[in-house]
């Protein structure tokens, strides 16, 4: 015999699952917004530094500026990434970073060489 029960859980699991998908959706995307606005933050310190210390790292003045210009939604430092890596020369592959980690025996203090 069949109770009400039944029917009342087969129809409530579609919609939990639903329920379950959207809260996820928002929840993904306040997390992005709330990243972005963080890398917004982090980046409003690279207007103060001077245009020596921007070009040590690959920017330009302009490229800080135009960052900030995108809407506010958006992750200023994923256009900044790209600049960076559109200026900088293709690297040798196999070739390693001078380190500035000081070795201990034949081992490295904390990681291992990174390739460039």
């Amino acid at each position: 015999m069949r109770t009400h029960a039944e029917p009342c859980t087969s129809a409530a699991e579609p919609f939990s699952r639903v329920m379950f998908a959207a809260v996820a959706l928002v929840t993904a995307r306040l997390r992005r917004l709330a990243t972005a606005f963080r890398h917004r933050y982090d980046t409003a310190i690279l207007m103060r530094f001077d245009d020596r210390m921007l070009a040590d790292i690959g920017l330009t003045r302009s490229d800080v500026r135009e960052a900030f210009g995108e809407p506010v939604w958006r992750d200023p430092t994923e256009l900044l990434v790209d600049r960076v890596a559109r200026r900088r020369p293709a690297r040798v592959k196999g070739r390693l970073a001078p380190s500035i980690v000081p070795e201990v025996g034949h081992a490295r203090a904390i990681g291992h060489p990174r390739r460039i």
